[in-house]
């Protein structure tokens, strides 16, 4: 069975697995942390705390992909090539505010939860894809350009038939890099309310309980670690296909 040699099938059953079996793991922290009270974070399931995180990433991933890869694509344009240097500082500057900042300005405005985390990740996620979009289509060749000119292709089909497939592994660099940041990021979204698996982390500090911290730790390295994994998948088909 070709599955069983595959190192990213057994990290997904392995993740799975920790979901499944933390809620009945009480006795193991009991054992490795017997001076705390409640060795155990059980005030949601794991599983739900995964689904959660999942989400908050896949959505401020989504809208800065969206937006990076647009704002990268009209910068190399004719048009908008003079506003370049103002979007790279402004998604850099975005970058540079840290996300607790951002979240401690996005509260009073638009209340807790899950609305102000999308916001921080989104402006902490911009930068690496519209890095990897700009350097993606600047590698294009000259070459594969005026052929594609020369057989009638008009602006926007050498856009899409011609740079974006020639940069795509360039560009998905950079939207792994921004998801992978944000997986971890996603953990401080829980002192704004929101539920990711950073909320066992946030109590355990609060709480000085170190069970709960590692509980939450574990699983958020394990989700970063896979989602790299698939990443790199991805990569490779897209180099071969280039090929």
């Amino acid at each position: 069975m070709r599955w069983l040699r595959d190192p990213l099938c057994w990290l997904l059953l392995l993740f799975v697995a920790l979901l499944w079996a933390l809620p009945y793991s009480g006795a193991l922290f009991a054992h490795w942390f017997p001076l705390l009270e409640r060795p155990l974070y059980q005030q949601e399931s794991f599983a739900q705390l995964a689904l959660a995180h999942i989400q908050l990433v896949a959505i401020s991933s989504l809208l800065a992909t969206l937006i990076g890869v647009g704002a990268g694509i009209l910068v190399t344009r004719g048009a908008g090539r003079e506003f370049r240097s103002i979007v790279e500082t402004l998604v850099a500057a975005g970058q540079t505010f840290p996300p607790v900042a951002v979240l401690a300005i996005a509260v009073p405005v638009i209340g807790f939860g899950e609305r102000p985390a999308v916001i921080a990740l989104l402006l902490y996620g911009l930068l690496p894809i519209l890095q990897g979009t700009l350097a993606g289509i600047s590698a294009v060749p000259a070459s594969a350009r005026e052929i594609a000119e020369g057989v009638g292709m008009s602006a926007w089909q050498i856009l899409y038939k011609v740079e974006l497939p020639l940069a795509s592994p360039v560009i998905l660099a950079g939207i792994r890099t921004s998801v992978i940041i944000n997986i971890g990021t996603a953990a401080i979204a829980s002192t704004v309310g929101a539920k990711t698996l950073g909320t066992p982390v946030i109590i355990g500090l609060s709480g000085f309980n170190t069970a709960y911290i590692i509980q939450g730790a574990i699983l958020v390295a394990l989700l970063a670690i896979i989602t790299d994994r698939l990443f790199e998948r991805l990569l490779q088909r897209l180099k071969r296909h280039a090929k």
